[in-house]
């Protein structure tokens, strides 16, 4: 039976306006991320979501907590909705990564889906944890309508997997800030109905993910 799944990328961070990587490590929500995060809660206010998902790192759960509140829906977490572990990577921005790590950098930004920075895991294992998430959710609540709020790693992995896209090929799409992207998912068959709404902001700011 078919699963609806409403994808959301949390609200913009403090590290997301400066250009720091975050991967599992976190910052607050700006107060532009705030007030998107709840322009997000009213545009999904008029759709039915019967069940929410977070990932449990805080700028992702803040997001979530926001939506609950407008919903009135309980949050349910699960960690396998998380970003890609980035390593020492985190806190640091593409610049300085490149300063201090050139070869790792390198190989980073080569794109290659199996390399993982040191202390972190590859885009590859990244997109197997988010899509056997969503799977499994969609298989334990079977005819439902499920809203996610992720990442925009977590995004990228649904999109790809969606769309049949090898992980070898460059992301050319934006995941912003609090956007909605819609899919039908049946098994291991999914559907792209819709990605990257973002006309509940109203032509407020959403940064795109780094």
């Amino acid at each position: 039976m078919e699963t609806v799944i409403l994808a959301v990328r949390h609200g913009e961070t403090e590290w997301n306006l400066v250009g720091r990587m975050q991967g599992h490590s976190d910052s607050p929500l700006t107060a532009t991320g705030v007030r998107q995060a709840r322009l997000l809660a009213e545009g999904l206010a008029g759709k039915r979501v019967d069940i929410l998902y977070s990932s449990d790192l805080g700028r992702a759960l803040r997001t979530a907590e926001i939506i609950a509140g407008r919903l009135s829906l309980d949050i349910q977490v699960d960690p396998r909705l998380r970003e890609r572990q980035l390593g020492v990577m985190e806190g640091l921005t593409r610049q300085e990564f490149a300063a201090r790590f050139p070869q790792d950098a390198a190989q980073f930004n080569s794109g290659d889906p199996d390399y993982a920075v040191p202390g972190g895991e590859s885009a590859r294992q990244r997109h197997g944890r988010c899509v056997a998430c969503a799977e499994d959710l969609a298989r334990r609540h079977a005819g439902k309508r499920l809203l996610l709020v992720g990442h925009g790693g977590t995004l990228c992995s649904f999109f790809y997997k969606a769309t049949n896209t090898a992980l070898t090929e460059p992301r050319r799409f934006s995941v912003l800030n609090a956007s909605v992207s819609s899919f039908r998912v049946d098994g291991g068959q999914w559907l792209l109905d819709t990605w990257g709404e973002t006309a509940h902001l109203d032509a407020l700011r959403a940064l795109d993910d780094n």
